[in-house]
Formats: C-alpha cells, sequence, structure tokens
C-alpha cells in the first residue's frame, strides 16, 4: 500500500476494502489540482494531475509539486520538482530504487516516452498551459525563449540498499 493510502487516519476502525478507500480518496481530491490527463487503461482510467505547486526562495527556476496518480486500482501521490530555466529545463522524480534527472526540451518533439514529462513541466512552470497537449506548444515555448534544440537525456542515480 503506498504512504499515501496509509496516511488517512480519519477512517473508521473497521476493515476497508481496496475499493471503497479509493473512492474516499477520489473525494478527497486536493481543491487546488490540476488534471493533465486522463485516459483509459487496462480496467479503468488513469488520471494524472498536479497540485501544491511552490516555488523556491532562493532559485526562481524552481518548482515543487505534488502529483496525483490516480489507476484503477491504486493511487500515488509523490512530491517532485522541476527546474523552468531556458538552459537547462529538466524533470526530477525519485522510486524506492533511484532519483531520475529527466533533460527536456520544451518545443521539442512529444513522444510517448516523454508525454507525461512535458505535461508535468508545462504545468509547473507555465500554469496556463497545464493540460494542454505539449505537441501544440512549440510556438509558446519559443515567445518563452526556449530554443526547442536541447538534448533530452535522462540521468539514473541509484539509491543505496537500506
Amino acid at each position: 500500500m503506498t504512504a499515501s493510502l496509509a496516511a488517512i487516519t480519519t477512517l473508521p476502525a473497521r476493515a476497508i476494502e481496496r475499493e471503497e478507500l479509493l473512492e474516499q480518496m477520489k473525494r478527497m481530491r486536493p481543491s487546488d489540482m490540476t488534471v493533465l490527463e486522463t485516459k483509459s487503461i487496462g480496467g479503468g482510467t488513469y488520471t494524472l494531475a498536479i497540485y501544491a505547486i511552490k516555488g523556491d526562495a532562493s532559485d526562481p527556476d524552481l518548482r515543487r509539486y505534488k502529483l496525483w496518480k490516480e489507476y484503477p486500482d491504486n493511487l500515488v501521490v509523490p512530491t517532485e520538482s522541476v527546474n523552468c530555466g531556458r538552459t537547462s529545463p529538466l524533470r526530477v522524480t525519485r522510486d524506492n530504487d533511484a532519483i531520475y534527472i529527466r533533460r527536456l526540451n520544451p518545443g521539442g518533439p512529444i513522444t510517448a516516452a516523454n508525454r507525461e514529462n512535458h505535461l508535468v513541466w508545462w504545468a509547473a512552470c507555465v500554469p496556463s498551459q497545464a493540460g494542454q497537449d505539449p505537441a501544440t506548444l512549440s510556438t509558446k515555448a519559443r515567445e518563452l525563449g526556449y530554443s526547442g534544440l536541447l538534448v533530452e537525456t535522462i540521468e539514473t542515480l541509484r539509491v543505496p540498499s537500506p
């Protein structure tokens, strides 16, 4: 069970079915949540949303936020960050095994492999474009000073085993 599901402490002491818990979490969606994408996947609907976007006092290019990844049978709520700078736009994510640094190319080609990265980056860095198809934002990226010519890469930093 994810930490987000385990964190609910207002539930009755009786045993609760997983489906009921997921429905309860859906009703508890944050008020500042913006849905970025909804799509059908095996057994139901996947929803990707962002909320609690905060700037960094020491670096105006940094943003921290929470994602809401709602699967038909699970809810994952990671905290992540992006760099919105014109020379080094990136998204930093983490799982149990590693930290992933994804260098992005706003205004560049969008593929199935980088689509979520760009959806999240645009929502955190340019909230007025949240939920827009990033493949249609090339002109907007250039207006904002991004070249569209950066090389996209992923760097994986392994987390030591406990």
